[in-house]
């Protein structure tokens, strides 16, 4: 075989290679065509991938292998990253960073719920959570959550005063709830954040169910970004009006509309080079009953023409409002009278 013989087979084979393992060619224009549609004949094997039938088996051999090669990889990277968190990836860290801040106490479902909200924010990039327990000191349960997610973090405790505490059998909404815990957090981020860093500030209760777009919707937020609420206030939805030209004028909900912002602590993120301008900016035990957010939204915006809606215009609803029921442990309350231990006896549930 000649030279010239030899480097045309060599790139016939180079192109067959690359025929069958990448799977399709395009051409734009009208005659457009991908050769995945050609091999409309294709069969899948018994591990779902699809083969693509009149090669040579040598062709299809190396098809096979390099699947497995790519198959191979894929498994490799996905172990990495479990070792390797997506925000301590270089890359990541050019992203605005989200500070989210969880204000929690101690309940049968706290570590559950923790627990729950944890997976969610380890899955987000360049993101710092900041949660602030109401109680005389940290504790252990929460401290070494916080450590297995190896993540960012910053473990903070405020405790409420016993008259501000709500009673047993109290409702949950006569009184403001992690008003201390919250202001605890805006604290620190005053004392340890640099005042010209890039990102958001969002209060990410541990009752609530997130989807990931929440986050990326409010991530690039300039003033106050806003969006929909699921499962509140008696509702499906609450959610920002919007008008056709993009900008929020209202707030569609039933409980108590004309609140200056009529919104759920979920449903927005501040700037938080705006955070930062603005020292004053925090909540007060002394607001009227479901003003907390207007009382804190208030320092940062004037008017509805500053909020910024998110969610395709607040059409996408990305967080709910889910609370975990508590737990009826009657058999518990059994073995407390009966002076024998609980059955959680040296055991972190």
């Amino acid at each position: 075989m000649t030279k010239n013989k030899k480097v045309v087979f060599a790139g016939a084979t180079l192109l067959l290679m690359v025929w069958c393992t990448k799977g399709y060619w395009t051409s734009d224009g009208n005659g457009r065509e991908r050769v995945r549609d050609r091999l409309s004949m294709a069969y899948n094997d018994d591990r779902g991938g699809a083969i693509p039938v009149n090669l040579s088996p040598e062709a299809q051999a190396a098809f096979e292998q390099r699947e497995r090669i790519i198959n191979a990889l894929k498994l490799e990277i996905s172990q990495l990253e479990r070792g390797c968190p997506k925000k301590k990836l270089e890359k990541y860290s050019l992203l605005p960073k989200i500070y989210a801040i969880t204000p929690t106490y101690k309940r049968p479902v706290q570590k559950a719920e923790l627990t729950r909200l944890s997976h969610t924010l380890m899955l987000v990039p360049n993101l710092h959570w900041v949660i602030v327990e109401d109680a005389e000191k940290k504790s252990e349960l929460v401290a070494n959550l916080l450590a297995r997610t190896g993540m960012p973090y910053t473990h903070l405790h405020a405790v409420t005063p016993a008259t501000w505490k709500i009673k047993p059998k109290e409702a949950w909404y006569n009184k403001p709830r992690g008003v201390l815990q919250r202001n605890a957090a805006l604290a620190w981020l005053r004392a340890n954040v640099k005042p010209d860093e890039e990102g958001v500030v969002y209060f990410a209760d541990d009752d609530n169910a997130y989807s990931l777009e929440v986050f990326d919707e409010m991530r690039y937020v300039k003033t106050v970004g806003v969006w929909p609420v699921g499962l509140v206030g008696g509702l499906m939805v609450e959610r920002p009006k919007v008008n056709a030209e993009g900008k929020v004028v209202g707030w569609l909900t039933v409980w108590s509309p004309n609140r200056p912002f009529a919104i759920d602590m979920a449903g927005f993120a501040v700037n938080l080079k705006l955070f930062m301008s603005k020292p004053e900016g925090k909540f007060k035990n002394e607001v009227q009953k479901g003003y907390q957010e207007s009382e804190f939204l208030r320092h940062f915006v004037t008017s509805l023409d500053e909020v910024e809606p998110r969610a395709d215009n607040c059409t996408k609803v990305n967080v709910w409002h889910t609370r975990t029921e508590n737990p009826p442990l009657r058999e518990e309350i059994r073995l407390k009278k009966e002076a024998k231990p609980p059955s959680d006896l040296g055991i972190e549930v």
